[in-house]
């Protein structure tokens, strides 16, 4: 029997989400597939436990890919805000891209498109590691790079 993609309206937290890595960045790809939590490599966790557990690791530059969430809740929104304090506080930065229409309204609505750095695509948000870095004068987000290229 063939797999047949739903888009469904579940809250953010029931959605399943993989990690991967960009050079130092490290992406959270949404896979729009209910879950009970969000899936974090082989385990179960919620966000904000999937989040410290990259701090721990010293993963401090967070991309959150909501390219398949057709909506959140208000808890969902006020999950992801305190996970954003928390890599702050950390020194670190959690940025959000690929928000659909009504993700993008929500948080146009309630002011935090003006909190959060939100990008269009996956490459916008990347480099937006790199232009932090070059400006701060730290080239770690992307290996390889040198100063004047």
């Amino acid at each position: 029997m063939p797999f047949l993609a739903i888009e469904t309206w579940e809250s953010m937290s029931d959605i399943g989400i993989k990690e991967r890595q960009v050079g130092q960045i490290t992406i959270l790809d949404t896979d729009g597939q209910v879950r009970i939590a969000l899936r974090f490599g082989g385990s179960s966790v919620p966000l904000a436990k999937a989040v410290d557990s990259l701090l721990d690791k010293g993963k401090t530059q967070i991309l959150l890919n909501l390219e398949r969430i057709a909506s959140i809740s208000a808890r969902d929104i006020g999950e992801i805000v305190s996970t954003y304090v928390v890599v702050n506080k950390f020194g670190g930065q959690f940025k959000l891209f690929n928000l659909r229409p009504l993700v993008r309204e929500l948080m146009m609505t309630t002011k935090l498109l003006t909190v959060f750095d939100v990008y269009e695509t996956e490459s916008q948000a990347v480099e937006s590691f790199r232009n932090h870095d070059l400006a701060s004068g730290s080239l770690s987000a992307v290996p390889g790079l040198r100063a004047g290229t």
